[in-house]
């Protein structure tokens, strides 16, 4: 079982996180003009906490994760809710390749977990209708206190340098903007961007 597996049934009871999302969603809002009629995908969706706070906004929505758990907290959620648009689905994007289409493909937190970025990025590309939008929302690069030393994972990124990735993959009209600072008990502060392509 996964640490994302263990964590689930936890994981919207942290405050931050819903704050986060909240702010992440906002900022979305104002950098995509969303409609009624747009099929999202959240990668890495976890519980969904953020396509639960969009779930108006979109005709459909996808929810991706290759955690189990996560995955079952969101089957719970739809249920809920009565959001019978909302799928969720367990999947590892990662290493498997997705038929279905969509206009808008976003996620938080998740790319500096992803191991190959530019092979996500392609992925994400492909899977986007023509004109649709893929909005990521990570670290800046840190020091590595945010995980600690006995996770492996990106230590954040340079917007600027994710945007060059972005272009050269074939996305345009591309911008970022910080949108959220988490900070720790520790008083330690991460500031987190949002980056906003279209293809």
């Amino acid at each position: 079982m996964s640490d994302f597996d263990t964590r689930a049934r936890e994981w919207d009871r942290d405050k931050m996180h819903k704050e986060r999302s909240i702010a992440i969603a906002a900022e979305l809002e104002r950098a995509i003009p969303l409609n009624h009629t747009m099929k999202a995908l959240e990668y890495g969706a976890g519980t969904g906490i953020m396509s639960f706070l969009l779930k108006d906004r979109f005709s459909e929505i996808t929810l991706m994760d290759n955690s189990h758990e996560m995955i079952k907290v969101c089957e719970e959620k739809v249920e809920f809710h009565k959001s019978y648009h909302i799928k969720p689905i367990w999947y590892d994007l990662e290493h498997n390749n997705f038929t279905s289409t969509f206009d808008i493909i976003y996620n938080q937190m998740v790319l500096h977990h992803v191991n190959d970025v530019e092979a996500i990025i392609d992925k994400f590309y492909t899977l986007l209708n023509s004109g649709g939008y893929l909005a990521i929302a990570d670290l800046y690069t840190e020091d590595g206190s945010f995980h600690g030393s006995d996770v492996k994972v990106h230590l954040g990124f340079n917007p600027v340098n994710l945007l060059e990735t972005l272009m050269a993959k074939g996305f345009k009209n591309i911008e970022y903007k910080t949108c959220f600072e988490l900070k720790r008990e520790s008083g330690k502060k991460y500031p987190i961007f949002l980056l906003v392509g279209q293809k």
